[in-house]
């Protein structure tokens, strides 16, 4: 076996998906790259090395640079046009449809799967009242296209051999829709960029962009009625108005901040606030390699890199009492050990990813290929 391919979804900046991508393009430099569209900015490509990805008919349809996401509806269609029948392995990284390459028998399909398509499935609510397409026309057009969804991607999971998910939540999600079990591997987090920094400062830090699922609004409106704690907000995105007419005398607001200023706010405050259900949430990490508590809510990833006692703080509902009232326990019970705290998230590292992501395809790998020589 020498022929690999790699599939993600859409390659458009440098984020989660984007840093497990890196790691698999690093691991197998051999393998060809492939995506349904390509508009990563040039400041960002250096994660592809000099890979030129081969992409789809969406990377020319109009407007696709900005609006790429309209063209979902077209996309299981684009993903299928690939031609990988020349490789031996597929391993595609999707939380699309990267995982719906069409493949043939003797070609073995692992999948990292970051999540079953959310805005198709359990989440459908949520995205398209958010997207203000919950109603009307629009509403039955939208649920429409997303019902024809589902039917594809439920289709295309019959051609993974294996699944890899990004968390056990994931795991229970592609359990509970595409009725496979998975393998989890947590992603890749670089700890070492997130040296341990014994010594807080009297702060709090919540860090994102500002889109409704985060819930910066949310925290934001929970310290305003808690006059006496500072925090300190850094991100910008469609919400960053709203969040910063929430904000009082208390509350810094203070946009978008280059790497080194986050860093260091995230090594000085005293804990890291996170309010969003994610799929496993790659900063709260973070906050922890710096040796600083996490108040996260608890729910999706966060119940697996959050140790409520000994790492930080976990509550249970999205709203403004449950925040205030894991604030007040964080400072009146525990007593957190900085050494303690980057310990586990040293579990998340790059390294700890590599390994057992190259061990997982080599045992499946022997496995798949001897069987077909039989």
């Amino acid at each position: 076996m020498n022929r690999i391919a790699i599939v993600h979804d859409w390659l458009t900046t440098y984020a989660g998906a984007e840093r497990v991508l890196e790691q698999l393009l690093i691991l197998y430099p051999e393998a060809d790259l492939f995506s349904v569209c390509d508009f990563v900015p040039d400041s960002q490509r250096a994660f592809m090395g000099d890979r030129k990805p081969t992409t789809t008919f969406i990377q020319n349809l109009p407007f696709a640079r900005k609006k790429y996401r309209n063209y979902l509806p077209f996309m299981p269609l684009a993903i299928e046009q690939l031609d990988l029948a020349k490789y031996d392995l597929i391993i595609s990284s999707s939380h699309a449809v990267a995982k719906g390459v069409l493949v043939g028998p003797d070609q073995l399909h692992i999948c990292y799967c970051h999540s079953p398509i959310r805005y198709a499935w359990d989440m459908q609510s949520q995205y398209l009242a958010e997207a203000d397409m919950h109603k009307g026309f629009k509403g039955w057009v939208a649920r429409y296209l997303l019902f024809k969804t589902r039917n594809w991607d439920s289709r295309s999971a019959s051609g993974v051999d294996f699944f890899i998910s990004n968390s056990d939540y994931i795991g229970r999600r592609i359990e509970k829709i595409y009725r496979r079990k998975s393998t989890t591997i947590y992603p890749n987090v670089a700890v070492h960029d997130f040296p341990l920094h014994e010594i807080k400062d009297d702060f709090y830090l919540t860090a994102s962009r500002m889109v409704p699922y985060k819930k910066m609004d949310l925290i934001v409106r929970a310290f305003a009625d808690m006059p006496d704690k500072k925090l300190i907000v850094i991100g910008d995105g469609p919400q960053f108005d709203k969040v910063k007419q929430a904000a009082t005398p208390n509350i810094t607001i203070m946009g978008y901040q280059p790497f080194n200023v986050l860093r260091d706010h995230m090594q000085r405050a005293k804990a890291f606030v996170f309010a969003a259900e994610e799929d496993f949430g790659i900063i709260p990490v973070e906050a922890q390699a710096c040796g600083t508590p996490v108040i996260a809510f608890g729910k999706g990833g966060a119940l697996e890199t959050v140790v409520d006692g000994k790492t930080g703080v976990l509550f249970h509902e999205q709203t403004e009492p449950a925040i205030q009232s894991a604030v007040k326990r964080f400072e009146s019970e525990f007593n957190f050990s900085p050494q303690t705290i980057r310990q586990h998230a040293e579990s998340f590292s790059t390294e700890r990813f590599i390994t057992e992501f190259k061990a997982f395809v080599e045992e499946k790998s022997q496995e798949f290929f001897q069987f077909r020589k039989i």
